[in-house]
Parts: C-alpha cells; structure tokens; sequence
C-alpha cells in the first residue's frame, strides 16, 4: 500500500475481541511487540504508535481519524480499524505508524508479524475496502521519495477476496528494478475471515554478499513469496529492503487505484473491519 454514539457500539466490538500474546518462537528474541492492552473505545499506546490522520495517496477516499468510532483497543486485547461512511457520504477510517523504526542486522534474521482477522461482510458489502500492514523506509521522512525510499507490504487485501499480497516495492518509477507501480508481488489464498499470522522475515544470516540475502513473505508460518538479492540485481536498492531503517504501517484504507470506488450503501462497520490481536518485531 505505497506510501502513502461510541460508548453505545462499545459492547458489540467488545464481543468480536479475542485476547493473544505474541507468538514466541524458538531462537527468535522479541524486540518489540504491542498486545493492545486497555479498556474498551480507548486509544492506541501513545508511546509506541503515531496516529496518521494527513494521508492522502492512491485516490483513496477515506479520511483517517483518530476517533474511537474508526480506532479503537477493544478491550479485549485487539485493535478495531472500522471504516464508516457518514450520511453525507464522507468516509473515514484509521491508520497508524509505529514510532519506532526496525533495521535488519547483517548475520541476523529479522521477523515482522501480526495476528489479524476481517470482518464477515461478504465481498459485495466490501467493495473498495482496503486493510493492510506493511512497512515504509525511513527514509521518506526525510526526503526520499516513494518508492526509492523501500516498501514492504506483509499483507494486502482488498474488495473482501480472499486474496492475501505480499509485495516488495522499490527503486524507481515507472518501472525500475522492482517493476512499478505492480513491484514484486506474491499472493497467498486465505482461508477465511479469521484469525491468521501474517509475517515478514528479513534473512541476512549469509551477509557476505547481498545476493545471497533473502526476503519471505509467510501466511500463518509457511512462506508464500520469497525475493532473493539475486533477484533483485541491485545491491543499492536491496539496501532500501534490507539494510535500512522500517516502520510499521497498519491501515484500512478505503477506495483508490487499485480496490476502485467503494459501494453506494452505507456501510456495515462491523462486518468490514480490521481487528489486529499482535504485532511483534523479532530477530536472532
């Protein structure tokens, strides 16, 4: 995804919570995680997220907010992305940016991962309903453009399909290494709705030679889509992947280039939503 009346619904997004811990998995250290602890209608952790609300790319059509009625913790240990069309047709929705950033270490494996689930709405009622959790090179905060500052989506999904996408932008564009504005994309069937992992690992572990580095894209712990240095035949540009400082991105956009204009009706928040239970960065 490149680049760029509350207290009475409380009760019903509490009821589609489900609490979970990170996954610990063997020779894997946590370096960073968030179980989205708190009361129900409350806001993310201050202190690990910034909640974008200025965003305007794609031709999407939602505007980001950081009211309860589009982000919420649910109380019981998710977070609720829920997209809303007012009666006078405006969209909004939620997006928000992990404050710290993530670098890859040579010799090491670096893994970026959460636990998510979608609402039930059938695809007819999720037309232009875009959910995803990515990360973004830092260096687009300081100058770089996209997509030369590096992207990594870990899982898109859109219109309801049950298609997941795993892409690598990157590079220049149009074109350039990582073929834009398509980049180097896998996809994964998903089960269902439900809940599933959804993980990125970065393998630096032969880091004599970047050719030899990889990155996988995995749907609940078996990779779909792997993009080698190799592949990618620009060791400068693989940097912007797999070198460089990330930050993690969790959104559920609405409309633009790619899912196209959402449907007329008024939307049904609940069955359209994003619920994220984790996120946990590891490494070796």
């Amino acid at each position: 995804m490149h680049f760029n009346a509350a207290a009475a619904l409380l009760p019903l997004f509490s009821s589609l919570a489900s609490a979970g811990a990170a996954t610990n998995y063997p020779g894997f250290n946590v370096l960073w995680s968030d179980t989205f602890a708190g009361g129900a209608g409350s806001s993310v952790n201050s202190g690990l997220w910034n909640i974008a609300q200025s965003v305007h790319t794609n031709d999407e059509v939602e505007v980001y907010t950081g009211s309860n009625q589009n982000l919420q913790i649910s109380g019981g240990g998710t977070v609720q992305f829920i997209p809303r069309k007012s009666p006078s047709g405006l969209w909004t929705s939620a997006r928000i940016e992990s404050q710290r950033t993530f670098t890859p270490q040579a010799g090491k494996v670096m893994m970026v991962e959460a636990a998510i689930r979608f609402g039930d709405n059938s695809p007819a009622n999720k037309q232009g309903i875009w959910p995803a959790f990515w990360m973004l090179g830092d260096s687009i905060h300081h100058g770089t453009p996209w997509p030369q500052c590096g992207e990594l989506d870990i899982m898109e999904t859109v219109n309801g399909i049950l298609t997941g996408y795993g892409t690598a932008h990157c590079g220049s564009f149009p074109g350039g290494t990582c073929n834009e504005p398509v980049g180097k994309a896998g996809t994964t069937g998903i089960p269902d709705n439900g809940w599933h992992t959804w993980s990125i690992k970065i393998d630096r572990t032969n880091s004599a030679s970047y050719t030899t580095e990889s990155i996988s894209w995995l749907l609940d712990g078996n990779v779909y889509h792997t993009l080698t240095g190799a592949e990618l035949g620009d060791e400068g540009v693989w940097a912007t992947l797999a070198h460089s400082p990330l930050f993690i991105i969790l959104n559920l956009a609405v409309g633009g280039d790619w899912p196209g204009a959402p449907n007329g009706a008024t939307l049904d928040s609940y069955g359209s939503m994003m619920e994220v239970e984790y996120v946990a960065v590891y490494s070796t």
